[in-house]
């Protein structure tokens, strides 16, 4: 398996790269996201995204339809099977006043209220996604990214090699609450049955290990007590909270945040009561390997 490394020569010939945390995250600037990508621009940017798992970039105010040739040039588009625009089947939107429900103290919560690697519930997951803010709070509304990868890596050895030829299913339980008929959610199920992943997967293009469970789809380890699996899937979705791991990325219209979905979960903060719009386009990926496949 080929790992790809970035030349920043190239890179930094074609736009400005500014690390933003050790672990992952890099902040991009000196380009235009609504023009087509050349091809020279094309490879650095998927290079920056491999060494750097998430990149951002400010002042980015796409069309929609823009938006979507963006995601497109980097490979075929998911259409989500609960939330889309009717216009935009491609686009995924994430408005406050929709999908979220009001706590206590004005917090609001969803289901991306929690760590999570985007449609693992699918036998393909996404390869990476792209979300653009439209609307922010004046306060709050952070998302933080944690390297998967790092995740994986710093557990100890003993626990490497328990969870290295493991798998758990993951299903679309999660998103039931928001289908209001016994139809629709049979559909969902019977189009999204559960599938099974390896708890730890090999990155298709790096051939790193990635730590590939998460608290809003992964349900289970196959072949484990019920009380092992979830005490040992409690500790690896709280792996993933250390904030070693992590950069925080604070938003403003027009600002994207461009993610390798196998390398990286994300946790949308719920912590403003103000009117928050996003929307994401998500790029189709491949079906998960893991080191002893």
């Amino acid at each position: 398996m080929t790992v790809q490394t970035l030349e920043h020569s190239n890179a930094t010939a074609l736009f400005d790269i500014t690390p933003l945390q050790p672990s992952l995250g890099a902040l991009i600037s000196g380009i235009d996201l609504a023009q087509p990508l050349d091809r020279p621009t094309y490879d650095a940017l998927r290079a920056t995204l491999l060494e750097y798992r998430v990149i951002f970039f400010r002042d980015q105010n796409l069309t929609r339809e823009q938006h979507i040739a963006l995601g497109a040039a980097f490979g075929d588009l998911e259409e989500h099977p609960v939330f889309s625009l009717p216009d935009y089947p491609q686009i995924l939107p994430l408005i406050s006043e929709e999908l979220k429900e009001r706590l206590p103290g004005g917090y609001r919560q969803t289901s991306d209220g929690n760590w999570h690697a985007d449609t693992t519930f699918r036998a393909d997951p996404s390869a990476a996604s792209i979300l653009i803010q439209r609307v922010s709070p004046s306060l709050g509304g952070d998302t933080v990214f944690a390297n998967a990868v790092a995740a994986y890596e710093t557990l100890d050895d003993e626990t490497k090699a328990k969870i290295d030829g493991l798998t758990a299913i993951h299903d679309t339980r999660t998103f039931l609450q928001f289908l209001d008929t016994d139809e629709k959610r049979e559909a969902l199920q019977k189009t999204f049955p559960p599938v099974e992943h390896p708890v730890v997967r090999i990155h298709p293009e790096t051939g790193e290990k990635v730590l590939y469970v998460n608290s809003v789809f992964t349900r289970r380890i196959v072949g484990l007590p019920e009380a092992e699996s979830d005490a040992l899937l409690a500790r690896l979705f709280n792996q993933v909270k250390r904030p070693e791991f992590h950069v925080r990325w604070s938003w403003k219209p027009g600002s994207i945040a461009f993610w390798d979905n196998r390398a990286t979960q994300h946790y949308a903060v719920p912590d403003y009561s103000e009117a928050r719009h996003m929307e994401r386009v998500t790029i189709v990926g491949d079906r998960p390997v893991g080191p002893k496949a």
